[in-house]
């Protein structure tokens, strides 16, 4: 027969361990060696894990097109922190589907054999950098934090914890980690006209900004490295468009007959940004071998 004081510790030890395991446990390291990037997720429970992306995107620097000033300037700053000399954070800014997210990929196939890797978190995670910083800061490889099309809205935690992290915490960013984030907001904060009102002009003609929009442009000033892009000219989208079709096979003849198609398929969605050149390099190229 089970003594009741023995009943009752077991009872305790069996609730003790369910609640254990739905409260949030430290981010522990994964297996590094079983990919080349990594998505940091939060469970239900509260718990972050760091899932390898088995599959990343094969795109390579030389398939970006019509950005190479932009190109230059990430392939200059990774080359550098890659080496261990000093680089700067980039925010990257501007039109939709014009290469952002699409050039930090490319980046990260070209340097991941010397080490580059990259870890993808939400803008909702932003809160876990920290954590995330202290699981990779005695790793020998350089990692890049990918925050992809990044903007907050007014009172968001996650403002907050990435200011910190870019500049301004004790507990600084190691050298081993660099923010990489994209957006279409180049302050990326809601801007309202009233704010405005908050500027005042002394008699010499001085300018003082308001502490509202001096906070909005706080966070963006914290990127060391600005790339911005533009929309595509027309013979810049059928230049990207041309480059596409190739890669799916398409032969020259084909890619000059297809400009017409192509012109139309970026009139009927309103952009010609190399998204939607991709888009239709791949309708016409799939019909083509139907």
């Amino acid at each position: 027969m089970i003594d009741p004081l023995e009943r009752l510790i077991q009872r305790a030890e069996h609730l003790m361990a369910r609640i254990e395991s739905v409260l949030p446990q430290p981010l522990t390291e994964p297996d590094w060696s079983a990919a080349i990037a990594w998505r940091y997720r939060k469970r239900a429970s509260g718990h972050g894990v760091l899932e390898p992306v088995r599959h990343v995107a094969g795109i390579a620097l030389d398939d970006l097109k019509e950005i190479d000033g932009q190109k230059d300037k990430i392939r200059r700053n990774t080359e550098q922190f890659v080496q261990g000399r000093p680089a700067n954070n980039v925010l990257l800014t501007g039109a939709r589907g014009t290469g952002k997210s699409s050039l930090i990929k490319a980046c990260l196939n070209a340097y991941a054999a010397r080490g580059l890797r990259l870890i993808e978190v939400d803008k909702a995670d932003l809160t876990d950098l920290p954590d995330i910083v202290d699981v990779v800061s005695e790793r020998p490889e350089k990692f890049v934090v990918f925050c992809d099309d990044l903007s907050f809205e007014d009172g968001e935690p996650g403002y907050k914890a990435l200011k910190s992290i870019l500049d301004g915490s004790v507990a600084a960013a190691t050298p081993n980690v660099l923010i990489y984030a994209t957006s279409n907001r180049r302050h990326l904060l809601p801007e309202y006209m009233k704010e405005n009102l908050t500027y005042t002009h002394s008699e010499d003609g001085e300018v003082h900004p308001g502490e509202v929009v001096e906070e909005k442009i706080s966070l963006s000033e914290r990127f060391g490295l600005w790339v911005s892009f533009y929309p595509f000219s027309q013979d810049e989208y059928l230049a990207i468009t041309a480059q596409w079709l190739s890669s799916f096979g398409v032969g020259p003849q084909a890619i000059d007959a297809a400009r017409p198609e192509a012109l139309v398929w970026a009139l009927e969605r309103g952009s010609r940004s190399g998204r939607v050149a991709y888009q239709f390099a791949r309708d016409y190229a799939g019909r083509r071998s139907a």
